[in-house]
């Protein structure tokens, strides 16, 4: 075989990497690394990588408690109003474009003391900010009118099922504590005080997971020992969410490297094969990847360009909505005792507030037509007038919960 030819494949293996926008090759690939040995240190940096998530996770209840020391009620006392804590996670996750690091600092939060009926509201809004990053990728597509009405409504379908969940499940959760009822009964019986042999199982990997990133939390902790208390606390909680900005954000491009391939697959197996596929389909490729976010905006093009309907897109983000809430589970492995039943019990909250609104809106006929009918609506007037497609995209992430943020704490 010719060096051209050689030349042209790895040319294609390249483009076939990289098209979906995002970069496909890995740094080992660059530092000479083949086959196995490159496959075998992808895998070993996507673990350590993990392991750094929840030491980081571990490092913000740690820097939590010291912080605020007996304090975290009166601390958060102005994110009380449940609006306010469900903005705080809009814009959040609108800002860091990742749902999973809101959800993994406030599962640490909560194992530092951060009331659950503060951070309720906050998972809630991260999982709308996370819609954001399709809303924007779609908006690459506006010079082919056509295109760009099919792209926006597969992308604005997440926006408004994540809106009506809000819209019926807060209200319930401020009336009946319905969500952290139900993630408190499921964290007790797995790591709750009663002995089982589940509760053996989740505890006895905590502790193992526990112990193995104790020394660098400890070493993270005692590195900035030399700050006052409470300046010692804050710098370990910007640290480590620093951190899990960073590894969640490897740990996103490594898997794609290593998984795209195969979630594709699934992705054009399952899609179009029923509701029940799709969103089995949308919960495993997220779980794969790591990111509904990555999920999510790989659909927007293919909807723009026609190859997906929006009636097939749709349960598929559902399922995005289940699959990115593994990283807030595997994030409350950080912990153990009372702790690990807190962080377990925020976990809980945003894996149960997703199953709960896919049962019920997704379920209920006179629900379920709703976000697509809201989609295509939007699509249609946005096809006419870009500038609306760029208010809805500013206005709902930003502006509106900032505005709301500032009027409901002040007056």
């Amino acid at each position: 075989m010719s060096q051209t030819t050689v030349e042209r494949g790895t040319d294609k293996a390249t483009e076939a990497q990289s098209e979906d926008g995002q970069p496909k090759r890995s740094p080992f690939e660059r530092m000479g690394l083949t086959g196995t040995a490159l496959s075998v240190a992808n895998w070993l940096s996507v673990i350590a990588a993990i392991y750094v998530l929840i030491t980081a996770v571990n490092v913000i209840g740690s820097g939590f408690k010291i912080a605020t020391g007996d304090q975290a009620e009166d601390l958060f006392s102005f994110a009380s109003n449940p609006l306010v804590g469900l903005m705080i996670g809009v814009v959040a996750t609108a800002l860091t474009q990742s749902s999973s690091t809101t959800t993994s600092v406030t599962v640490g939060m909560v194992a530092g003391g951060m009331p659950l009926n503060v951070a309720v509201p906050i998972i809630m809004g991260a999982n709308l900010g996370t819609t954001l990053t399709n809303t924007l990728v779609s908006l690459g597509m506006v010079r082919d009118k056509e295109q760009f009405r099919r792209g926006f409504a597969a992308a604005t379908v997440h926006d408004f099922f994540n809106l009506l969940a809000v819209i019926i499940f807060l209200p319930l959760e401020m009336i009946f504590g319905l969500l952290e009822s139900v993630a408190t009964a499921v964290a007790d019986a797995t790591v709750g005080s009663d002995v089982t042999v589940i509760n053996a199982i989740f505890e006895g990997i905590g502790a193992v997971v526990s112990g193995a990133t104790e020394p660098l939390a400890s070493g993270i902790e005692f590195v900035l020992s030399f700050l006052p208390e409470t300046w010692q606390g804050i710098v370990m909680i910007l640290v480590a969410i620093g951190l899990i900005l960073l590894v969640i954000n490897f740990i996103g491009k490594m898997l794609n490297i290593l998984m795209v391939g195969q979630a594709k697959k699934v992705l054009h197996t399952a899609i179009g094969r029923g509701p029940v596929t799709g969103i089995a389909s949308g919960t495993v490729i997220t779980v794969m990847v790591q990111s509904s976010s990555t999920t999510t905006s790989l659909m927007v093009p293919l909807a723009g360009s026609g190859v997906f309907t929006l009636k097939q897109i749709y349960p598929f983000t559902l399922g995005a909505n289940i699959g990115t809430t593994i990283t807030a589970l595997v994030s409350a492995f950080a912990f153990e005792g009372v702790e690990a039943t807190a962080a377990l019990t925020a976990a809980m909250v945003h894996l149960s507030f997703n199953v709960f609104a896919t049962l019920v809106i997704y379920g209920l006929p006179f629900l379920r037509n709703i976000p697509p009918m809201g989609a295509t609506w939007l699509a249609n007037v946005a096809a006419e007038r870009k500038i609306y497609a760029v208010i809805w995209a500013v206005g709902v992430f930003l502006v509106l919960p900032l505005i709301l943020i500032f009027a409901t704490t002040v007056f």
